[in-house]
């Protein structure tokens, strides 16, 4: 297939995830215990329900919630795609290499530790009103697993298994301080902090939401801007110097940036794993491994995928909702195994 008609391939595939993410979001606003029809959606959309229930339920309830899965998804989704590159290893995401885990610990340390659930007696407004503090300390703590994780593969040369198996190591250590932590806590900052690691769409407002809108579509700039890049560096870092990539210098920023998106969204929504694994590889399998087609892929993909999860927690047993980081975790699960078992396979047919 000659490029031209690759690009428009690619293209096409875009389009497709747009409009999907289009349906599934209409479908998401539609979807509870209050009904309402497609126009009855549509004028409460806009602020001209005739009921003032309506618009209640649709701009103040599901519509925040909805755009925080499109937000969140495509952060998570650029970030894994991105670390997949940097790295070279398609099992890196944010929740396998320990990043996510160093941003729990951090908003567990915010919370437990630094006060910020003790200024409100409310569990959701005390973490509510943390939230400064517990977006900075879950990014300095992300960013020390992705420096530690850097160093390692650029000064100890390990390889993709042991770079996982690193990040599993990563992982455990910030599970094991976060449970002493928790150890310590009173019962309404743990409540709080357990509270926040089921992962919930509902704890964010239009302000958080264009907080999390702005770190994410930069970060995306800077993504689209160093395409070529990441393209190079796929074929390996000797390539990618040949052809005037400043490799170290874009693998610290870009990782830098990663944690800062990992951190927020994370600090704003809770735990929600495995978005940044699953996206990428399906953005691949639509588009292939040009970064010009699959890092918005990647985006589109994340969204789909947040936006697909919180539905499903949210109608499965209704009126119950089911936290959304257990659902992003059984629907990444098996993923993970599926990848780790044909990268076992390639490794041995190429013996």
């Amino acid at each position: 297939m000659t490029y031209e008609k690759q690009k428009v391939r690619n293209s096409l595939a875009l389009l497709l995830m747009i409009v999907c993410l289009g349906l599934m979001a209409l479908i998401a606003l539609r979807a509870g215990s209050y009904d309402i029809t497609i126009s009855e959606l549509l004028s409460a959309f806009f602020g001209k329900a005739s009921s003032d229930s309506a618009t209640l339920v649709i701009r103040n309830m599901r519509l925040p919630r909805v755009l925080t899965a499109i937000v969140g998804g495509m952060g998570l989704g650029v970030s894994g795609c991105v670390l997949q590159a940097v790295l070279r290893n398609p099992l890196a995401s944010a929740s396998t290499i320990g990043i996510s885990q160093g941003a729990s610990f951090g908003a567990c340390f915010a919370i437990i530790i630094l006060g910020a659930s003790t200024s409100k007696t409310a569990v959701l407004n005390t973490f509510l009103s943390g939230r400064a503090l517990v977006t900075g300390c879950a990014f300095l703590f992300s960013l020390a697993v992705a420096i530690a994780v850097l160093l390692l593969s650029r000064f100890r040369s390990i390889g993709p298994q042991s770079m996982i198996l690193t990040g599993i190591a990563f992982s455990l250590m910030f599970q094991g301080g976060t449970t002493l932590l928790q150890f310590f806590a009173s019962e309404t900052e743990l409540s709080t902090f357990v509270f926040w690691t089921f992962g919930d769409l509902s704890l964010t407002d239009y302000k958080d939401i264009s907080v999390m809108f702005i770190i994410v579509a930069l970060s995306l700039l800077f993504f689209w801007l160093n395409r070529w890049n990441y393209n190079a560096l796929e074929t390996g870092e000797n390539n990618a110097i040949s052809v005037g990539v400043s490799v170290a210098s874009l693998q610290v920023v870009s990782m830098l940036i990663c944690s800062l998106v990992t951190a927020v969204i994370i600090a704003n929504l809770g735990t929600i794993s495995f978005i940044g694994l699953a996206a990428p590889h399906i953005a691949r399998g639509l588009t292939g491994s040009n970064h010009s087609f699959t890092l918005p892929g990647s985006a589109l993909a994340g969204a789909l995928l947040l936006l697909l999860g919180d539905l499903i927690s949210r109608t499965i047993i209704s009126p119950v909702v089911l936290p959304i980081g257990a659902i992003t975790a059984f629907l990444g699960g098996p993923l993970f195994v599926y990848l780790i078992l044909k990268g076992g396979k390639q490794r041995a047919t190429s013996r």
